[in-house]
């Protein structure tokens, strides 16, 4: 079991991993051993991730979200099959984490008098300063 929250935790069997060839670092090595993972999860069939938080996990993965709601992480910042294979689960953890947390929401709020008069006057200003730059009309002297 992979936990994510206190509510939320991930069966082995919901993770599918498949190892294949790396174009990161690793020399020649690189040619031989598939050392980068290719790590699949498939929220959308997942029992254990409720319907609001696969909502927020579909817009926070974006293009790692297939339209089957399959999310695609692939790892191969490390040399080791191993480091990239927990390279990819913290970062389905993380992204499940992030998704989890709801948004703060927000509070209407209205502007001072103060700084409404203020934005007035200073639009009051700006407008007498633009007439003193007009061209004199024949009928003003």
């Amino acid at each position: 079991m992979i936990e994510i929250t206190d509510a939320i935790t991930l069966a082995e069997n919901e993770i599918e991993e498949r190892f294949i060839r790396s174009p990161g670092p690793g020399g020649q090595n690189v040619n031989k051993v598939a050392t980068a993972v290719q790590l699949r999860f498939h929220a959308a069939h997942s029992p254990n991730v409720p319907k609001d938080v696969f909502a927020r996990l579909a817009r926070l993965a974006g293009s790692r979200m297939t339209k089957d709601g399959v999310i695609v992480l692939t790892a191969n910042r490390f040399r080791s099959q191993e480091r990239n294979r927990q390279d990819a689960r913290e970062r389905l953890i993380a992204l499940i984490r992030d998704a989890a947390t709801p948004p703060k929401p927000r509070r209407k709020t209205r502007p001072p008098p103060a700084s409404r008069r203020a934005r007035l006057d200073s639009k009051r200003r700006l407008g007498a300063l633009k007439k003193l730059r007009r061209p004199a009309r024949p009928e003003d002297t």
